[in-house]
Order: structure tokens, then C-alpha cells, then sequence
């Protein structure tokens, strides 16, 4: 069985933000796999070992050569077989992203099951998945919190607004994004560490999978931090009088009423 995953580097949220000086974006002291992705990465392990025989994971990801590599280096030390890279800068949008992971698991023979992460926490877009589904062709469900494979269907439990469960089936090749409480990811093993350096990471560009710079639909510019807080005014006074100069400021500072 041939299962893809398609994860994402992005900034570590515990990590300071830094807007990059010469080209639009962002500038991070530490990058990691999108949390999300971990339980997509769990869910491809537990049915490569659910199948067996010659099942196989591949994990997919695409971004700047010179960091993304890790990503996929971690969900190898987590038990993923082989990876792929694709170059690409990180302002590549989520239709030309799509468009380039659908080409290159078309090219590696196609998938039997996809899986990616709900959403990314650096964008929250949650499109990549629903594109990616359209260019394949293929069934997809988003969300999802219960996974059950069968002959030849898949059988999903996802959640809805309101706080209700939706129960899909899938048929055929399908795309399922991951949610937090599917599985629990596993840590990566100091030999698993060991045995990723050695795994086979394959390399492709944006241009070999035919994407052009016209599949950009969206591009980004003028990256801003958002501006310092202004320093709290404090009232002092009776009950009475800090009301009365509370609503003087509202009205003369601030002027909202």
C-alpha cells in the first residue's frame, strides 16, 4: 500500500518572530513540523502497520530547500520510509502548493491514501487539503478525528459546526485531513534520529512539476510587526470621580463615544 503525507515547516510558536530584512518574510530562530501534520504522520504509521507487506510511507513537503529538509527528517525519525523535497520559496501560495504535491505523487505512481494536517498553525488557510483533493480528482474529508480503514473504503468521523460528528465514507484514493485527537503522535527514538539520517530524501523543483509563477494566484509584501501597545493610563480617585474622568478620556482621547 502506498501512502502519502503531505506535511509543512512552520515557525515554532514559542520561538520570537523576526520580519526578514531583503525579501518578504519571516525570519524564525526555530521551525518545526506543523503540529497538525504529527497526527498525519501517526495515522500513515498506524495503517502501514495495520496493512503490512510491502506498505510504505512517503512524506511530502514543499518549501526552501536549505530548512524544510528537517521536517521531513523528523517525521522519517518518527518511522516514515522515504521523503520527498520540493524546493520552493516559502511565499509559494496553497494552489501553486497543491498543484505541485498532486504532480509529484502522480509522478511517483499515485497514492492509495493521503493524508495531511487539517491546517497550517502559521497561515490557517485549511485549503491545501481541499485543492490538493480537486487536482487529484479524489474524494477528501477535513477535520477529521476517527479514521477506520476497510477493502477498498475508508470511513471517517470529522466534526461540524455546533459540536456534532460527521460519518463519511471514502472510496478509492483519498485525502483525509488530520485533527488534533485522532491518535496520539509518538516521539522520535534516538535510533529512529539515527536511521533518518540515512533515508532517502528526494529532491525536485517547482518547474520539473510544471508549475509556473502564473500558479501563484497570491503573493505577500510589506511584512509588518503589529506596533507596540501604548503604555496604560491608570485613574485614581473615588469610585465617582475615576467614572466621570474614565468617560472624559473615552470621549477626548480615545473618541469612541
Amino acid at each position: 500500500m502506498k501512502i502519502f503525507v503531505c506535511i509543512k515547516q512552520v515557525p515554532d510558536t514559542e520561538t520570537k518572530i523576526q520580519i526578514s530584512g531583503d525579501t518578504p518574510g519571516l525570519d524564525s530562530a526555530k521551525w518545526i513540523m506543523n503540529p497538525y501534520d504529527e497526527f498525519a504522520v501517526e495515522e500513515a504509521l498506524k495503517l502501514k502497520a495495520a496493512k503490512g507487506g510491502d506498505s510504505k510511507v512517503t512524506v511530502i513537503t514543499l518549501g526552501p530547500k536549505k530548512r524544510a529538509t528537517d521536517a521531513l527528517r523528523t517525521a522519517l525519525a518518527m518511522g516514515a520510509d522515504e521523503a520527498i523535497l520540493i524546493d520552493a520559496p516559502e511565499t509559494t501560495d496553497a494552489f501553486a502548493t497543491a498543484k505541485a504535491l498532486a504532480k509529484a505523487i502522480s509522478d511517483e505512481g499515485g497514492a492509495d491514501q493521503i493524508f495531511t494536517g487539517k491546517q497550517s498553525i502559521d497561515q490557517n488557510n485549511s485549503s491545501v487539503t481541499q485543492m490538493l483533493a480537486s487536482h487529484l480528482g479524489a474524494p477528501h474529508a477535513l477535520v477529521v478525528g476517527k479514521y477506520e480503514a476497510g477493502d477498498g473504503k475508508v470511513t471517517v468521523e470529522r466534526e461540524v459546526e455546533g459540536g456534532t460528528k460527521e460519518v463519511i465514507e471514502l472510496t478509492g484514493t483519498n485525502v483525509v485531513g488530520a485533527n488534533k485527537g485522532l491518535n496520539k503522535p509518538r516521539y522520535a527514538s534516538l535510533p529512529g534520529i539515527m536511521k533518518a539520517k540515512k533515508k532517502p530524501v528526494k529532491e525536485l523543483e517547482l518547474s520539473a512539476l510544471g508549475v509556473t509563477d502564473t500558479d501563484i494566484k497570491i503573493t505577500f509584501s510589506d511584512f509588518q510587526l503589529p506596533p507596540e501597545k501604548p503604555p496604560v493610563k491608570m485613574i485614581d480617585g473615588e469610585p465617582g470621580a475615576q467614572s466621570t474622568e474614565l468617560v472624559k478620556l473615552l470621549r477626548e482621547e480615545a473618541k469612541v463615544i
